[in-house]
């Protein structure tokens, strides 16, 4: 069984930077498509990335575009997350994802907040 576990999030001013991890365990994530969604208080779960299993395409929703950078080590099993320019409107609870076939799994989440 796939399991999945964020680190990284916090506290940081509007035009700061975070990077987010998450580590899979359980089962190799070599053949498993990867992204990062997240939540705001009263809103809807939201992608914002996504890799490819191959790896050869990466996309981000339009809000993020320029300033987070998703990544993924297949050899230590985990995904990155960078996170600039960071803008109040970025704070929400980030969820890695990872999906193959029928199957999606998640990570139980980490808050970021971007406040003065």
């Amino acid at each position: 069984q796939l399991k999945l576990v964020e680190s990284g999030g916090g506290l940081v001013q509007p035009g700061g930077s975070l990077r987010l991890s998450c580590a899979a365990s359980g089962v190799a994530l070599d053949h498993y498509g990867v992204g990062w969604f997240r939540q705001a208080p009263g809103k809807e779960r939201e992608p914002i990335s996504c890799i490819s299993s191959s790896g050869a395409s990466t996309n981000y929703a339009d809000s993020v575009k320029g300033r987070f950078t998703m990544s993924r080590d297949n050899a230590k099993n985990t995904m990155s997350l960078q996170m600039n320019s960071l803008k109040p409107e970025d704070t929400a609870v980030y969820y890695c994802w990872a999906t193959r076939g029928w199957y999606d799994y998640w990570g139980q989440g980490t808050q970021v907040t971007v406040s003065s």
